[in-house]
C-alpha cells in the first residue's frame, strides 16, 4: 500500500511506526504490547537492541512479533489506494458491490458459527468478513451462540487471539461473562483461550472488567460448569503476577477456597497461585476455614489438589503461627508423615516441607 505525501500528513499517529514515523502497512505487536512496522522492528532487534523502543523496558530473548491484523485492516479501510483496490462484481455479472465469500454466504450468527468451526479456512474467512464485529455484539448481549464462534476463532492460533482482543473480544466476552446464563461458561473458555497468548494476559487482565466479571461468575456460577471455566480462566490469567493481584482484590480467594472444598483441583491451583504473593497470603490467611479446607484437599484430592495444598499450607502456616497451630491440630503434620514416601516426587517434597514448618513450632 503506497501512500502520497497529501495523504499521509493526514494519517493518525496510531497508524505510524513509533521508528520510522511511516504509515504501517505490516504491523506487528512486541511483547511489550505496543506496534510497529515489522521491517523497522526486525532491523532495531537485528542490531542487538534488548528492549522495547517505545518504554525501554528489557524484551525476552528472541521476542516474537505479533500481526496486529486489527490495525491492518483499519489502515487498508480508510486508505483511498486499498479502498480503489476493493474488486467489484464481474463484468456480465450485475451492477453492485461484490461481496466477501463469508459475506455472501452468511446471513445468521448461526452462519458465522458453522463457519467458524468449519475449519481453518472457514474462521480466516470469518476474520477477514468484517462479521467480527457482528458475533462481539451479539455475544456483549449473552448470545451463547456468538460467544460459541468467537471461542472457534480463539482456536485459529496465536495471531487470531491478539486480532480478537484487538477488535474488542474482551468487552464483549466480559459482558457475557457478567449477564450470566448459558453464554457465561463459553465466554470464560473464550477468554482462557485468548489468555494463552503473554500479551493477551497483559491486556485482558488490566480490562477494567474482566478479572471481575470472572470473580462474579465464580461466586454465583448458576452450575458447577461456569464456576469450573471462571477458574479455569482465572488460573491462566494468573500465571501474571500482577493478575494474581487483581483476582485477590477482586475477592477470588473465597470463593476458590469453597470450590477447592467442593473438590475442583483447578481451583486449588488457582490458590497455589495466590500464594506465591504476599497480598494473596495475607488474603488467604484471613479466611476462617481456610486451614480445614486446605487439609482435607490435602488428604481426599487427586493428585494435582494434594500437591497445590501442601503448597499453600506451607506458605501461610510459614507466617503464621496460629494458623500452623491449627493445621496440626487438624492432622497435617500426620498426613505429612503419610505423605513423605507418595509415588508422586513433587507430593513427597511438598509434604517434606510442610512438615519442617510444622516441626519449628
Amino acid at each position: 500500500m503506497e501512500v502520497s505525501p497529501e495523504q499521509g500528513s493526514t494519517w493518525p499517529d496510531d497508524f505510524r511506526c513509533p521508528i520510522s514515523l511511516e504509515v504501517m502497512t505490516d504491523p506487528v505487536i512486541l511483547p511489550s504490547g505496543h506496534t510497529f512496522e515489522r521491517r523497522s522492528i526486525q532491523r532495531w532487534l537485528d542490531g542487538g537492541h534488548l528492549t522495547c523502543p517505545v518504554t525501554n523496558l528489557p524484551l525476552p530473548p528472541s521476542p516474537p512479533l505479533i500481526p496486529n491484523h486489527a490495525l491492518r485492516r483499519l489502515i487498508a479501510a480508510v486508505s483511498p489506494v486499498a479502498a480503489a483496490a476493493v474488486p467489484t462484481a464481474a463484468a456480465g455479472g450485475g451492477g453492485g458491490e461484490r461481496r466477501e465469500p463469508a459475506a455472501a454466504a452468511i446471513s445468521s450468527v448461526y452462519g458465522l458459527l458453522r463457519l467458524a468451526r468449519s475449519g481453518p479456512e472457514g474462521r480466516r474467512q470469518v476474520m477477514e468478513s468484517g462479521d467480527v464485529g457482528v458475533l462481539l455484539r451479539h455475544a456483549a448481549g449473552g448470545d451463547e451462540v456468538a460467544a460459541r464462534a468467537l471461542l472457534h476463532l480463539s482456536l485459529d492460533g496465536d495471531d487470531a487471539r491478539v486480532g480478537l482482543v484487538a477488535d474488542g473480544a474482551v468487552d464483549a466476552l466480559s459482558a457475557a461473562v457478567s449477564s450470566g446464563g448459558a453464554a457465561a461458561a463459553v465466554a470464560a473458555t473464550a477468554l482462557t483461550s485468548l489468555a494463552t497468548v503473554d500479551v493477551n494476559k497483559c491486556t485482558i487482565g488490566a480490562h477494567p472488567s474482566a478479572v471481575p466479571a470472572l470473580v462474579g461468575l465464580l461466586r454465583r456460577g448458576g452450575g458447577a460448569r461456569e464456576r469450573r471455566e471462571a477458574a479455569t480462566a482465572l488460573y491462566e490469567l494468573c500465571k501474571l503476577p500482577e493478575n494474581r493481584r487483581r483476582a485477590v482484590r477482586a475477592g477470588a480467594a473465597p470463593a476458590l477456597v469453597d470450590l477447592a472444598a467442593a473438590g475442583s483441583a483447578r481451583a486449588a491451583e488457582v490458590l497455589g497461585l495466590f500464594a506465591k504473593s504476599r497480598d494473596g497470603r495475607h488474603e488467604l490467611s484471613r479466611i476462617p476455614r481456610v486451614v480445614a479446607v486446605l487439609v482435607g484437599v490435602a488428604g481426599s484430592g487427586n493428585a494435582r489438589a494434594i500437591e497445590q495444598a501442601l503448597v499453600v499450607l506451607n506458605l501461610i502456616c510459614g507466617e503464621s503461627n496460629q494458623l500452623a497451630r491449627e493445621a496440626i491440630k487438624l492432622g497435617a503434620f500426620h498426613l505429612c508423615e503419610a505423605l513423605v514416601n507418595d509415588d508422586n516426587c513433587k507430593i513427597a517434597k511438598n509434604a517434606v516441607e510442610l512438615a519442617r514448618t510444622l516441626e519449628k513450632l
